[in-house]
């Protein structure tokens, strides 16, 4: 199994619609990308100097099944809003 973690730094001049629209966007993906295992999101509640605004924790099955969400048209345009918001993504990928 692969975890596949995201976390993300919203621009400072992004509204709550926007992140909420990407909830809303995020929620969506289990139930259209079978490759999804499991599948979790929020926003950090700490608010640290070092916190990321928001993180994505999902496991895949292999590095294959991972691959194939990344290049998913769904994905993709999940992945444009998250460029559209976010000042910054780190991602990190770990067998489990």
């Amino acid at each position: 199994m692969i975890k596949h973690v995201v976390m993300m730094k919203f621009k400072k001049d992004i509204h709550e619609a926007g992140i909420d629209g990407l909830e809303k966007k995020l929620g969506a993906l289990p139930g259209l990308i079978p490759e999804i295992k499991s599948y979790e999101f929020g926003r950090d509640v700490i608010r640290s100097e070092r916190s990321y605004d928001f993180v994505l924790v999902s496991v895949f099955e292999d590095t294959e099944s991972l691959k194939r969400y990344q290049i998913h048209p769904l994905h993709l345009e999940v992945l444009k809003t998250v460029k559209d918001i976010c000042e910054s993504v780190i991602v990190a990928d770990f067998v489990f």
